[in-house]
């Protein structure tokens, strides 16, 4: 048996493993897109179109949740030749379509731009679009997803069983538990997903996992500690006063549609609800968050206890007063020009592209503008300056501006665990029976001190793979 790790390898997206059995039945953990590569990128031209393997080889991919750097390349997976399942929660199935059709129209307008860009200049340099799946290939990988319910021990192969465990982080998210008989002998693996946090807004916990041989774990956090210790409505409380009320001012949140959004819009809810906040306009600027706002509606049987409950008692985790979703470009451009304070929660959280750039072009150089980021940002996207202190001046969409707007940020709505659960979910394995821990989904410098970390606690037998490298079991 051979584990190959094929993407999320010391770097935080584009999830990818193939685990192959001496059988020659392959499964594929996740198949995520690589957010960290630029698309103007020169990239190899591996021998398999745009995978380094087969397409047509994969038996099986198995999901561990639906954010695009685990799920983003499944159609392109069909599209060269993959003719096997995809197994997942209901959830995943749930918001993966709704996310897969948006990344298939962010293509179709780069595919214009490409055909524009080479109608304008026959000098221009060929972009490589192999990457770009559109409607159809969505459609046509959607048709062989098979939702697997939580805790159902699954019969994938004739010696091999698949068990989701509940992961938090996001709904639908799941760890992947793996039993597998080969020549008589059973071997276990636990592939992590996105490790949840503890008391998240809407989610339940990460439940425990069983003892494995191999635990592949993600290390986004595998460095430092959440630095927000109040709850998430009295943050927001906090920072909505200062944005909004002490000054007539405008809160811009560049935050990711799916999960982020709903985890702020349910606290939202709570605050007018049952503080007596005074209720502000709220723009919820992205299709994309309300089309998954609906999925996260009725799948409120999913979600921790204090949200169930709040759901009895209020009808809705999410609709309240002055709650506003713009559908259409113009009435998102419109909302700079709105006069009354105001919160704008916009896509996408890292600020790469989408309607939040827009919103934060026209409101850097406004001394009344408070800019609130709320997650994780990769190094050199807009969002990470944003986070690191670059203050005076940036440069966006070409426009040099000056920063005179407040710049906040807080982590309590982070889904990733931090270095305390990352500890806590290694050590829910014992030191002598596990066989090796792999560490993935995360930064190079956080990988090796999470490495260093758990060498404190006595796990030694941690790797921290190559992409491409290929370990036996």
């Amino acid at each position: 048996m051979k584990l190959t790790f094929w993407g999320a390898t010391r770097q935080v997206s584009g999830s990818m493993f193939l685990l192959e059995f001496d059988d020659e039945y392959r499964v594929l953990i996740d198949c995520g897109t690589d957010l960290e590569r630029d698309f103007n990128e020169e990239k190899p031209k591996p021998e398999y179109g745009i995978f380094p393997f087969d397409p047509s080889l994969i038996n099986l991919i198995i999901l561990t949740h639906a954010h695009i750097d685990h799920s983003g390349q499944i159609p392109n997976l069909f599209k060269e030749g993959f003719e096997g399942q995809v197994l997942c929660t209901k959830a995943t199935m749930d918001l993966g379509e709704i996310l897969l059709l948006d990344s298939a129209s962010l293509n179709q307008r780069k595919f214009k731009a490409i055909h524009d860009s080479k109608k304008r200049s026959k000098k221009r340099k060929d972009v490589d679009s192999r990457e770009l799946y559109l409607e159809r290939q969505v459609k046509d990988a959607l048709e062989n997803f098979v939702p697997i319910p939580f805790d159902q021990r699954f019969k994938f192969k004739d010696d091999g069983y698949l068990t989701f465990i509940p992961a938090g982080h996001l709904l639908g998210a799941a760890h992947v538990y793996l039993e597998i008989w080969e020549n008589g002998e059973k071997k276990t693996f636990c592939f992590s997903g996105d490790i949840g946090r503890k008391n998240y807004p809407l989610l339940l916990d990460p439940q425990p996992i069983p003892q494995v041989d191999y635990l592949i774990t993600e290390t986004t956090y595998g460095d430092r500690h959440h630095i927000s210790e109040n709850k998430p409505e009295e943050l927001l409380a906090e920072i909505i006063q200062r944005a909004c009320i002490d000054i007539p001012g405008r809160l811009i949140i560049p935050s990711f549609s799916v999960g982020r959004t709903q985890a702020m819009l349910y606290t939202l809810n709570k605050l007018y609800t049952e503080k007596g906040f005074t209720p502000i306009k709220v723009f919820t600027d992205s299709p994309l968050a309300k089309a998954s706002t609906r999925i996260y509606e009725k799948s409120a049987k999913l979600m921790n206890k204090a949200a169930r409950d709040f759901r009895d008692e209020n009808e809705s985790l999410f609709d309240f007063e002055n709650l506003v979703y713009l559908e259409s470009n113009q009435a998102s451009k419109a909302v700079s020009n709105h006069s009354e304070p105001c919160i704008i929660i916009s896509a996408s959280g890292m600020v790469t592209g989408g309607r939040i750039e827009h919103h934060i072009q026209a409101n850097i150089s406004n001394p009344y503008a408070t800019i609130l980021m709320v997650g994780y940002a990769s190094e050199g996207t807009l969002g990470w300056k944003l986070l690191n202190g670059e203050r005076k001046e940036l440069t966006i969409n070409g426009e040099k501006l000056p920063v005179n707007a407040t710049i906040e940020k807080i982590d309590v709505f982070s889904g990733h665990g931090d270095l305390d659960d990352l500890i806590d979910f290694v050590k829910s394995q014992d030191k002598v029976k596990t066989k090796k821990i792999f560490l993935v989904h995360g930064e190079l410098n956080t990988m090796q001190n999470f490495k260093n970390t758990l060498a404190a606690i006595d796990y030694n037998q941690v790797e921290i793979p190559n992409k491409g490298e290929t370990y036996e079991m």
